[in-house]
Parts: structure tokens; sequence; C-alpha cells
């Protein structure tokens, strides 16, 4: 434990120190003084400013906050409270630029017009007016009063236009003509400057409009642009002087130039709260020393301005909370910095404190400990964009459904770099059954212990031939004290069984030939009547599938551990013997050989393996005292198995490989199969959850914790894996055509260095613990994948459905071939995800970077579904053959001259490849098959 808390101390500090490194201090021109003038609208929080109220106290509260800031603030409206700021900013010695909101409402816009010009009579601190504010650039035609509409002149000339460019054109120039009217209407009621705010290319195109104001309020904002921040004071610069150039005398007056503290890019736009105090300090810097009159946009963050895309809400120089962003001098930097490090580190601590209760070596402990510590530190940064950002409702709904779905895949992901972590660091597996293994009583092998062996082979409807090997294969086990009961169980037919009778005869009388009809409870239920009728004195239960090949030492290497009377099971792996009769049946032998190489030794470790119901064999009264087979679950030899373990009986498990069977015939029978097991777990999560609680039954925490890891991490992975691409599958259309609510790189980064994690999991676990070759274990990654949507659904199934049939798996070459292509409902989602990125990608006209991640992750999501897709499409087709490869090969090699044509060889079994060619010569570790 000492060591443990060492590495954990140790890794801490390595954090603190990556913080400390990682802090930004960026310089910038220091701010002497107030600014010139800021942007001042005196509403709080998301309400929409057309429907909130302010009052006189909060503008009072808000102004005596800015005034040390500023010589002057901008208003944008003459009503809805905003009426109130010019005779509050005269208690604090500001001047105002007083503006009047019009647009197409001419009800308002006369309120407004009629307002702004008492508001200039009244205040002597009104330095200026501005009347409307872009509404050139927003296309909009003001009316004021309730009966001013467009006239027939404008009307005819609007509608002479040949297409809509023209169209667009010339209402541009009805607009500017009526909001002419409309500022040399407010002119002549008041006696100050009266200007129009609009963006550089109006003032550019529109003399006219230039000639009518007494000063030029022009909009220079490069991050509307697509400006990168480093140039964006230049390009301000480069705006004002041409204005300058082409308009010699005329007053000019930035009225706006800002920068966003948070939000997406736009093309090569960055905001963020550096990028902002860099480039208003820059820009405040020169346009002091250049005499030129300017306004920032915006003094506080108006959290309700959503329309204006992500970063709308924050063009502030203070936040909501009226807080200031930033320092007017010295190195900019982020005050929340260490604030958030601090938590970050302490929440890296938290998750490392079960390792304190874990034996582990150094190496592996500082694995988990800078895994737990990477998920502190993201668990930080959803903090910190929770606490940056502001969020209305549909925001922040998408964001907590992103986090709560995130959070079980941090957990898998962290449970299976703990996997990595203990193969590849930590010690090598000491339960492992062997041969005169220490778990296996010196003096049982010694004296001869050979306890009577009931070996139980169900069987329903099974080709004769297939079952009458199995039989002969256990006929020839060495061990001495032995019987074999078959039970063929609701199959009238006696082309089935008649066959099989006959042969049991021919064996002997070790061999008992029993056949029931209308049997309740599937294989269970065969199970059942086989144990009835065992032999009184048999102390030991063998349990095998109708298609497996035992190897003859079976029964005399493994017994022996039953010596120990409190060992209750002894399982060994599945293994195939027709891998080589495809491509995809190749690939699906790699799938299964990583569940036995890996996972069940490492569960074996903490007495915790999961039982399956072949090649495994239990203490009869074990049986007993766990309640015998039962019929409550679809699979009940895991059932069976976790109910022996809650009794506190021991398990082994060898992986040597006793026992061959079939693998399913087609795809389709492959996703039956573990949809089956799928199911079948999420039953017995339903029915054993209540015994992990603590002092419910014997479970060591260890043994709690493995069985609760693997279900997560097999049954949560893939259902969790299936919602979330669903989910995001849903928000394209809203992302691509909506504009909102992009995914931020917190949700979608953990989806792809989940996706790492699991691929890195796969190929490094497979290469150091399943002897296949790398080709193979490329085939078994895709099988694997394939499996996600047939896991999912029988999750749901699971969850939803008490009772599903018992779903035999095809094998043998009986399997018909599938009216329907098998990978259909993955073909379809695949697709969609691909269109989806391709969408995503092909909408993307502003370059935003979160939408390519996002894009990247739907390409992601969809490998597991075209995987699915593309095992399917191989059935029945030439390149699912070995024979096509071996031929193509020389083909390839001969037309690329690199080398002299190969002979072509047709492709050896997969359990025979493996005996016939030794590890030293194919440099590939082998696995230990007992002949």
């Amino acid at each position: 434990m000492r060591l443990v808390a060492i590495v954990v101390a140790l890794v801490a500090c390595v954090h603190t120190g990556l913080w400390a490194l990682s802090e930004k201090k960026v310089s910038a021109p220091d701010i002497i003084g107030p600014v010139a003038s800021m942007s001042y609208a005196p509403f709080q929080g998301a309400t929409h400013a057309d429907k909130a109220r302010t009052s006189i106290a909060q503008i009072r509260s808000d102004l005596r906050t800015l005034s040390p800031q500023t010589r002057a603030v901008r208003t944008y409206s003459a009503t809805g409270g905003v009426e109130l700021v010019p005779q509050v900013a005269a208690e604090f010695g500001l001047k105002v630029t007083a503006g009047a909101w019009l647009d197409n409402d001419p009800e308002r816009n006369e309120r407004e017009l009629r307002s702004i010009i008492d508001l200039a009579r009244k205040n002597s601190n009104i330095s200026g007016i501005v009347v409307a504010n872009e509404s050139v650039y927003r296309g909009e035609t003001i009316l004021v009063g309730k009966d001013d509409k467009l006239t027939k002149e404008e009307l005819d000339l609007i509608s002479s236009a040949r297409n809509a460019d023209e169209q667009t054109k010339i209402k541009e120039k009805v607009n500017v003509a009526r909001l002419i009217k409309t500022i040399q209407r407010v002119k002549r009621e008041v006696s100050i400057p009266v200007t129009t705010g609009e963006i550089w290319s109006v003032w550019r195109d529109h003399p006219e409009l230039v000639a009518a104001v007494d000063y030029i309020a022009v909009h220079i904002l490069p991050y509307w642009e697509g400006v990168p921040n480093q140039a964006a004071v230049d390009a301000a610069m480069g705006g004002y002087h041409q204005l300058r150039e082409m308009y010699p005398g005329k007053r000019i007056v930035i009225a706006e130039f800002g920068w966003p503290s948070a939000g997406y890019n736009f093309k090569l736009a960055k905001p963020g709260l550096f990028e902002q105090a860099v480039v208003l300090r820059d820009f405040i810097s020169r346009a002091e020393a250049m005499g030129i009159d300017y306004n920032i946009v915006e003094a506080i963050d108006q959290p309700w301005k959503i329309f204006e895309g992500s970063v709308g809400p924050y063009w502030g120089m203070f936040n909501d909370a009226r807080e200031q962003k930033f320092a007017w001098s010295g190195p900019v930097t982020d005050p929340e910095h260490w604030k958030l490090a601090i938590l970050s580190v302490l929440l890296g601590l938290l998750l490392s404190l079960p390792l304190l209760g874990m034996t582990v070596t150094m190496t592996q402990g500082m694995v988990l400990a800078t895994a737990a510590n990477v998920v502190g530190a993201w668990f930080t940064a959803v903090f910190a964009f929770w606490k940056g950002h502001y969020f209305v409702p549909g925001a922040a709904a998408a964001l907590a459904v992103g986090v709560v779905l995130l959070v079980p895949l941090v957990l898998i992901a962290l449970a299976r770099i703990e996997e990595i972590a203990a193969i590849a660091f930590g010690r090598k597996p000491r339960r492992l059954l062997q041969v005169a293994s220490p778990s296996i009583a010196p003096d049982a092998l010694a004296s001869g212990y050979a306890p009577k062996v009931s070996i139980h082979i169900p069987a329903y409807k099974e080709q004769p031939d297939m079952l009458k090997a199995t039989l002969d294969a256990v006929a020839g086990l060495t061990y001495p004290n032995f019987e074999c009961i078959v039970i063929i169980n609701n199959t009238p037919d006696p082309v089935y069984w008649q066959p099989i009778e006959e042969h049991c005869h021919t064996l002997g009388e070790r061999f008992k030939f029993l056949r029931e009809d209308k049997v309740e409870g599937f294989k269970a239920g065969a199970l059942r009547i086989a144990l009835e009728k065992t032999a009184p004195d048999a102390e030991i239960i063998g349990i095998l599938d109708a298609d497996y090949i035992v190897a003859p030492g079976w029964l005399t290497d493994l017994v022996p551990t039953f010596a120990d009377p409190k060992v209750g099971l002894v399982q060994a792996p599945q293994e195939h013997r027709d891998g080589d009769r495809s491509v995809m049946h190749y690939a699906m032998a790699g799938e299964y050989s990583g569940f036995f190489d890996i996972g069940m030794v490492e569960r074996n470790e903490k007495n915790a393996i999961i039982v399956h119901g072949t090649m495994c064999l239990m203490r009869r009264t074990a049986l007993a005292a766990a309640g015998n087979w039962s019929s409550d679950t679809i699979c009940e030899d895991t059932d069976l198995g976790l109910t022996m373990i809650e009794l506190g009986w021991k398990t082994h498990y060898t992986n040597r490989r006793y026992g061959f069977g079939l693998l399913p015939d087609t795809f389709g029978a492959f996703k039956k199969q573990r949809h089956r097991w799928a199911y079948g777990g999420v039953q017995i999560v339903k029915k054993h959850w209540r015994r992990f609680l603590p002092g419910v039954s014997s479970l060591t925490r260890d043994q709690k914790r493995q069985f609760m890891l693997g279900w997560l991490n097999w049954l949560g992975a893939e259902a969790l894996g299936v919602v979330v691409a669903i989910f995001n599958l849903l928000w394209v259309p809203v992302v691509a055509f909506v504009g909102i609510a992009i995914p931020d790189t917190i949700l979608t980064i953990p989806i792809l260095a989940a996706f790492v994690v699991s691929l890195a999991h796969f190929v490094v676990l497979y290469r150091l613990r399943v002897a296949i070759p790398k080709k193979q274990t490329f085939g078994a990654m895709f099988a694997a994948m394939s499996l996600q949507l047939t896991v999912a659904r029988a999750v749901a199934d699971g969850l939803i459905k008490e009772h599903l049939p018992f779903a035999r798996t095809a094998k043998g070459n009986r399997a018909r071939k599938p009216m329907q292509f098998d990978g259909f409902w993955e073909l379809i989602l695949g697709s969609l995800l691909i269109i989806g990125a391709i969408t995503l990608v092909a909408t993307n006209t502003l370059q935003i970077t979160e939408i390519y991640i996002f894009a990247a992750v739907l390409v992601v999501q969809s490998l597991p579904f075209l995987s699915a897709a593309g095992l399917a499409a191989l059935e029945g087709r030439q390149i699912n053959d070995f024979a096509f490869w071996a031929e193509l090969q020389p083909r390839l090699v001969s037309a690329w001259r690199r080398a002299p044509a190969l002979t072509a060889a047709k492709a050896p079994g997969l359990a025979n490849a493996i005996v016939e060619v030794p590890a030293a010569t194919t440099g590939e570790k082998q696995p230990e098959i007992v002949q």
C-alpha cells in the first residue's frame, strides 16, 4: 500500500506540474486610464431584450462598475428601460451615445424616435445619436408610424428587378433612402450629431448615406470576416484608413470593435479569453495613439444574444455576473487557472483512491493513477465549460444528456485501461490452472485421486454424425472412472436420435442414452433430467455441447483439482475446429479466443470466472447447493456458476485447449448466439443484483468488482455506443441546418479517446495474450465490433422483456441461406452516420473546428455498424473463400513485380495451423492445445 500511495502522490505532483507549465501568460500593451467608450445594454440573464425589463437600480449598479473603466457608453435603444441610462450615466460623469432601435415594426419605431429625441433634449451628457443599428446590413425597411408603408414608386422599383441579385441591390437602395429620411427627421429635432451604425461595406457602397450623417459610425468586427486574432487589429485599422481615404474630412468613429471570449471559431477567427484580451488591448493602445474615436462592443456579456451564434453572448469585457474578465495591464492570465488546477488534481486523487486497496506493481499503479488524473482533468474541463458559458434550456439539456452518457463511457475506458495495465505491467497469473499446478493437491496426484465423473451431453435436433464424433472423443478419454449421459430432448424425428441410441449401445455400458419429449426449460430442463439419471456415486458432473471434440487428457488433468473440497467448478476454454471454413469464420474464431485468453484469465485471479455451458466440470454437491440448473434465465450456465461463487465455492480456470467445437454457420447465427448471451446477461443482472449489496452474499469486494465491471464493459459499452451514435445522428440536422448547439470538444473528444482506448485494449491484449496470427487479430477486431448493435438490442430486450425463447445456434452447415441481409440495420445506421459526417463537412462553410471533430466522431461511430455489414456481405461470395485469396496473392505479386509468383496453397485449418507451425518459426505466440 505504501508503494501505491507513493505512486499516486508522484502522479499528482506531475499533474500539478503540468498545470503549472500550461499556465498561459501572454503579453499585451498596457492600457492606462479608461477607454473611450463601451456598448452597454442594462439587461441580465437569457431573457431577450424585447421581453426583459431593467430598473434604475440595475443601471446604477452597472455604471458604478463601468465608470472607472470608460469615459462613455453607447446604447442601442431608447425604450424598454434603456431610456433611463443617460440620467444615471450623468451621476457618474459618463457621456452617452444614445441609440434608437429601428426595424420592421412601425409603431415601435415611432416610439423609439420620439423617445430618442426627448432624451437628447433633456440630457446634456448625450453626445450623439445613432439612428438604427445595421438596418441596411440586415435588409430591413424602416417604417415609421402605423400608416407608413412602401410607396407605389418603391414597389415598382423593386419589382422591376430582373433577378434576385438586382432585387437585393434595389431594395438596399430603398432602405438607404428611407434611413436617410429618418436620420433627417431626427436631425431637425435635435442639436447634437446624428448618424447611423453600419458595417464597413455599407459606408463604402453608399456615399449618399455618408452625406446624410454628421459622422460615420462604422462597425469593424474582424471576427465576422474570419480574420485570425493575430491580424484583427491590422484589419480594423486597414478598414478605417480606407474609409478615411474615400471620405477625407469626414469624421469617422469606429463605433463597434470587439472580440468574443468564448464560442466557436469563424473560419480562421478563434474566440477565447486570451484572444479577446490581447486583441482589445492592442486595438485600444493603437487607437489611442492614433487619435481614433472608438467604441468597444461590449461592456457586459449579453447571454440573450444566442441569435448571433455561439459567440453572441460573449463579447463583453465583463461577464454576466459583472466580473472583469481580464486585467488592462500586465501579462494576460486566466484568473480561474489555479482554481481549476486544484480541482483537477483533487479529482485525480479522489479517483486514484481505489488503487490503495489494490495489489499492483509500480508501473501498473502509475498507468492507473495517470488515467485517473486524466479523467479528473476531463471532469474539470466539463465544470469549467459549464461555469464559463451561458445556457438556454435546450443547450443546458444537451450538455446534461451528453455528460450523463459520457460518464459511463469514461468509466468503461478506465476499466479497459486497468485491464491493459494489469496484463502488460501487472503480476503474471497465479491461479491459472495447469497440470500439476499448485492449485491441485499433490497428494491427490500421487494417490491417483479419481472420483467418478458423469458427463452430460444435451442435444436438440443435432446432426447424428457430429454427435457421434463427440461421443467417440469421450470414449477416448484416458480417465478411468466416468459415465456419459446423452439426453436428446424435444426431438421426435428418429432420424436424429436412433443413430445416437445405436451408437451409445456400441460404445458400451458407460454411455447412457435418454430421449425425452415435452421437456420444459430448454437446455436447463434437459440437464436436470440428466442429473436425475446420474449414477449415485458420481461426484463430478461434466458438461459438453453436442459439437465438442474433447482431448483424451481432459478429465485426467483437471479432475484432481477437486481434491480440494472447497473447489466447486473447473472451467476449460472453448476452441473451434472449423475456423478455416471462410474468412468470416476465421475472424469469428479469433474473436472468441480473446474472451478465453484475456478476460477469463484475469477474472480467474479473483475467483470470478464466467461459466459457459461446455467444457466445464462441477462438484455435484455444489450443483445441488446452487439449486440445480435454473430455467429462469436463458444463460443457465453463467447463472449457476455465479450462484456457486455467491455461495462461497472456489472456481478454477485453465486456458489450455481441451476441446474443439464448431463455429456458428452464418453471420446471422453468430449474432443470434451473441444476442442470447447478452440477453441472458441482463437477466442475470436483474436476478442477482441484490447479492452485490453489502452483507447479502459471501462475494468478496474483488468478485463484485469483476462482475460489475464485466457487465459494464460488455453490456454497457455496446448499448451505450449505440445510444450515443443514434443521439449524435439525430443531432446532425440541428448542427448542419440550424447551426446551433454544436457539440463542444468536451463532449466529442472523449468519444474519440474512448475509441482509441478500446482499440488499444483490443490490439495490445491480443498481442500479449491471444495466440493467433496478426491477420486473424485484425479480423477478430472487426468481428468484435460487428456485434455492437446486436448486444445493444439484447440489452434493450432484457430490460423490457421478461422471457425470450432459447435460440439455438446453427452449427455444422445446418443453417439455411438467410432470407434477408443479416447486416441490414447495421448497414442503414452505418450509412446514415457516414452521410451525416459528409453533410456536416459539406455544410461547414464557416470551417468550425468542432463540426469537423463531430464529423470525425460520426465516422468512428459508424465503424462497428459497417463492420457488421461487411462481414454479412462476405457470405456467399468468392472473397469469403481462402482459396480466392491464395490464388489472388501471386497475381498481385506478379503484377507489381515485387517478387516471383507465390505458389497458391489451401489455407490450413485454424487448429491444425496452430499445432503444426512452431511459434519460433512464425514469430507468433501459440495457444497450448492438448492433443
